[in-house]
């Protein structure tokens, strides 16, 4: 019976997203904003927690945009109590990344974004275009059609990873992680 339990808790931690990545640093990303700024990662980001949803196909950005309204009310609108009633000091990034052949898609998907995006999430939208492998190594993408999101300690090392769709579970374990 203690096995089962034991074994019940297992599984569940993988599910809320225990991935080889967590302990290492997130390898350096170069992207632009949807208000025309470059960033790198992890480096743009050091001194405050980042949080970033990553996503390489149409199927898995269908699945981050039911990231965006929850983290972004929770973490950047001002005004809005949290589950713990603080305030948070975040970087926050959505990454649509271009890679391979879509890479030339890049420009005009940016554009249709812009105008297309609530004015207040363009600085949050960081779009990447190059190579997809350097990051399917590093960060354990596994399925093409699946977004994935990081948690990113003050120096850039991956604390949390998820994968998939947004739930309350996984925003409460984000919460937890950024108190402590």
């Amino acid at each position: 019976m203690k096995k089962s339990i034991v074994l019940i808790a297992l599984l569940g931690l993988i599910q809320l997203g225990s991935h080889a990545q967590v302990g290492k640093m997130f390898p350096e990303l170069k992207g632009i904003t949807l208000e025309d700024k470059n960033i790198v990662l992890p480096n743009d980001t050091k001194g405050k927690f980042t949080l970033l949803g990553l996503a390489y196909s149409k199927g898995a950005e269908q699945e981050l945009l039911t990231w965006f309204q929850p983290v972004y009310s929770t973490f950047i609108e001002k005004g809005k109590p949290s589950l713990f009633n603080e305030s948070y000091d975040v970087n926050l990034y959505f990454v649509p990344m271009f890679t391979g052949v879509n890479q030339a898609a890049s420009e005009t998907a940016r554009k249709k974004m812009k105008e297309g995006f609530d004015k207040s999430l363009l600085k949050n939208v960081l779009v990447y275009k190059g190579d997809l492998k350097t990051y399917k190594d590093q960060l354990d993408f596994e399925k093409k059609d699946t977004p994935y999101f990081f948690v990113l300690d003050k120096e850039g090392k991956i604390i949390h990873a998820f994968s998939g769709k947004y739930t309350d579970e996984k925003l409460a374990k984000i919460e937890e992680l950024i108190s402590e």
